[in-house]
């Protein structure tokens, strides 16, 4: 009798564990408003046209600005990225791997910090909803966590997301990376 009443009390507590992650779980869905599962790096330079000049150099070059926010003049690469916004505003990023792609520096982060904006609208005005602009530093190896709040709050419907993570340098604020967007 006692080893029955013992195996049914460790049996509602282990379905009490399981019953609240999983309520844990679900409340945690309905609160977020946009997740992010992967990034592409930054690539400067959008478009070429026209015929190079005697020199080589292509007259004709368009930037590649994400609504409204500049590039980061080198190309960047950034291995994995997950991200998380919920509808209160905290965010919550967890990069790897984002480290220079080209010139000297190339396969390392030398020393920048990182802040995270999310924008909702997919035509202009853009409002840019960001964590703290002193940002987090990259590692060495171009890893960073964001834990934070955007400001201001992002609205109710993020109808168009897009979550740039850009550089710190108040010179410079240009996007280093931009999440993909998890449809789950």
């Amino acid at each position: 009798m006692k080893k029955n009443l013992f195996i049914s009390i460790v049996a509602v507590l282990i379905g009490g564990f399981f019953a609240s992650s999983v309520v844990a779980d679900d409340k945690d869905h309905h609160d977020t408003l946009v997740k992010f599962k992967g990034g592409i790096g930054v690539h400067p330079v959008s478009n070429v046209s026209g015929t190079p000049n005697a020199m080589g150099i292509f007259p004709d070059v368009t930037r590649n600005v994400v609504r409204g926010v500049n590039p980061a003049g080198q190309l960047w690469v950034i291995d994995k990225l997950d991200a998380r916004v919920k509808t209160n505003g905290d965010i919550k990023v967890k990069g790897k791997g984002l480290i220079l792609a080209g010139g000297n520096n190339a396969g390392r982060a030398t020393g920048q910090s990182v802040f995270a904006t999310l924008i909702c609208e997919a035509a202009a005005t853009f409002t840019e909803r960001s964590t703290n602009l002193d940002g987090v530093p990259l590692s060495a190896d171009g890893d960073f966590k964001i834990d934070d709040v955007l400001t201001p709050l992002p609205p109710a419907d993020c109808a168009s997301p897009m979550l740039l993570i850009r550089n710190a340098d108040p010179t410079s604020l240009a996007w280093f990376a931009v999440g993909i967007v998890d449809p789950d």
